[in-house]
């Protein structure tokens, strides 16, 4: 059974929500928050496995309220979807980097919803890959000084910074084991050590420290 705490402040949109996931069959709905002050205490006091999150809200966005929740979780952090408006966000940017897994737009059908909640609750990003470059990319490359990179990236053995290079790129644990002659099983070990060097959450914000670190470079869009 997926534990989920549905927050919009929007109370339509959050009911609907929270009707559409107690009908559906190894969805449990363990709260619902109306604002990201609300879901922080929620999230503490339900322990979700998947925490669907309005990013624009009064008080708290959900990018604040998301690196709250995720910063106060225990060993096994719950994993946030974000929901937006737009899929070319600064806010599901910084989403991103605060250990989101992914992001919705406000108009994706039920079906594909729910196949959401499973796919990040497994652990793997919700988008496409080219989805995630196409982020990245803008906004790694957008104005703004870039971040420092975390000291702990020079602790990476060469495997893993191959491991990492090859996620940011967007390939499945299966493609990299492909790729690298390795065990599926290998790669994740690889990845899960990186993470907890880099103290990282998702695979999602993996993606963004190595493009904001230089380790990967972005493309050039074509003409």
């Amino acid at each position: 059974m997926i534990r989920v705490l549905v927050v919009d402040d929007q109370v339509l949109i959050r009911a609907g929500l929270a009707a559409l996931f107690r009908a559906a069959p190894g969805l449990d709905v363990v709260g619902e928050a109306a604002s990201g002050e609300e879901a922080v205490t929620l999230a503490a006091a339900t322990r979700p496995d998947v925490i669907l999150m309005d990013i624009r809200m009064p008080g708290i966005n959900g990018v604040t309220a998301t690196r709250r929740i995720l910063a106060a979780a225990p060993d096994d952090p719950p994993k946030v979807l974000i929901l937006t408006t737009f899929d070319l966000d600064e806010y599901v940017y910084a989403a991103l980097r605060a250990g989101a897994s992914g992001f919705l737009l406000k108009d994706t059908p039920p079906e594909r919803l729910l196949t959401a909640i499973s796919t990040v609750a497994a652990g793997d990003m919700l988008f496409a890959p080219t989805v995630m470059r196409r982020l990245v990319e803008a906004y790694a490359n957008g104005q703004g000084e870039r971040p420092p990179a975390p000291p702990a990236l020079g602790e990476l053995t060469a495997r893993e910074l191959d491991v990492l290079r090859l996620v940011a790129r967007g390939l499945s644990n299966a493609d990299i084991a492909a790729r690298l002659v390795l065990s599926e099983a290998t790669v994740k070990t690889h990845l899960n050590r990186t993470m907890t060097k880099l103290r990282l959450t998702s695979r999602a914000q993996a993606v963004v420290v190595a493009y904001e670190s230089g380790l990967v470079k972005p493309t050039t869009p074509s003409r």
